[in-house]
């Protein structure tokens, strides 16, 4: 029986921290706490798996190399990778239909709102 709980905690870690982590892959290029919800979705996992404690560790070190690489970069880097994050959210809520969502609401009647996978 201890045997069957421990498998049973450790799958529930399991799915907890995977859709913990995949729920921040998701949210990353938006404004918000993306990477901090992949980062608490590791620290979920590696309460039960090593491999997750080692990509923990290795991300939050890539991840505080590219911060500080960013910060370093001239004006005109740092503003092209806050519109290539601005695209990617555009581009995402345009697919997603977000932008027809609003065109339906508000009565506007513009076909190009309409993302083509909701047409």
């Amino acid at each position: 029986m201890d045997k069957i709980k421990r498998h049973s905690k450790k799958a529930l870690i399991a799915i907890v921290g995977g859709l913990v982590v995949l729920i921040g892959l998701v949210l990353i290029p938006y404004p918000g706490p993306g990477w901090l919800i992949v980062f608490a979705g590791l620290a979920i996992l590696s309460t039960e798996f090593e491999f997750a404690s080692r990509l923990l560790h290795y991300a939050r070190g890539k991840y505080e190399q590219s911060v500080a690489w960013l910060k370093r970069q001239n004006t005109f880097v740092q503003l092209g990778a806050l519109s290539l994050t601005g695209f990617v959210v555009i581009a995402t809520v345009y697919l997603l239909n977000g932008f027809g969502i609003m065109n339906t609401l508000l009565f506007l009647n513009y076909d190009w709102l309409v993302s083509p996978f909701f047409k």
